[in-house]
């Protein structure tokens, strides 16, 4: 089931997404942007409903803030629906944008189809300079073809769609290689070596992204620091 982050200050309103979203949706609804951010760097999130009147942040820098670091699409719901607000809201990186009070059946359309979207983007996954396309089977930093192996490409891509997720060695064999495949763990670390210093080579700072995760496995990290929190 996929996940929708909801960013409202009005409780009320919060009570009526998760209500209309529940049956379909996990939502997870939260009353400030900077929680919102918080969760946002721990977990994943398919889709983000975010209000604009908000105190703590209004929905434009929050909308900013979240394409810095994410693709995660966004819809924006909000009273304020003069054709400046909305082009505003559109050029800052949302996605869709829904008027308050909104029709349950429209929203969850509009949902839908943003989804369909953002699976076909899913075919090419960018990140800090770096362009990875699954189809074409390319890896790119900053217009500089990068050559991995298969099995690399595939960690990669594992990383990159599931970024801050611990994986474990037994994991990414299973994943990578598949299941009954009879490999030893020093198979993981030099493939996540050799894919290191490629990227290195490239001029990406691999180091700084993907992270050995110490008796576990390993991770991509996506930011040290988010400015919310600086």
């Amino acid at each position: 089931m996929k996940t929708i982050l909801c960013i409202d200050d009005e409780p009320r309103m919060l009570d009526l997404l998760t209500l209309y979203l529940e049956p379909t949706f996990h939502c997870r609804a939260m009353s400030s942007v900077l929680e919102g951010l918080d969760y946002l760097e721990e977990e994943h999130v398919d889709l983000v409903l975010l209000d604009i009147m908000m105190p703590e942040m209004d929905g434009w820098q929050a909308c900013q803030e979240i394409r810095k670091f994410w693709d995660v699409p966004i819809i924006m719901l909000t009273a304020k629906g003069e054709h400046a607000d909305i082009v505003k809201g559109l050029n800052m990186g949302a996605d869709d944008y829904i008027l308050k009070p909104f029709d349950e059946e429209e929203l969850l359309a509009r949902i839908h189809a943003v989804l369909r979207r953002a699976k076909i983007d899913e075919k090419v996954i960018c990140f800090e300079g770096l362009r990875l396309d699954k189809e074409a089977f390319e890896l790119y930093f900053q217009q500089k073809a990068i050559s991995l192996t298969p099995k690399e490409f595939s960690m990669l891509a594992l990383f990159l769609n599931h970024q801050n997720k611990v994986f474990s060695r037994e994991h990414l064999i299973n994943t990578v290689w598949g299941y009954n495949v009879m490999i030893e763990d020093r198979t993981i670390d030099s493939h996540v070596r050799n894919l290191r210093e490629k990227l290195r080579k490239s001029g990406f700072p691999a180091d700084d992204y993907l992270q050995t995760v110490w008796g576990i496995g390993y991770k991509w990290h996506k930011s040290a620091t988010l400015e919310h929190k600086n």
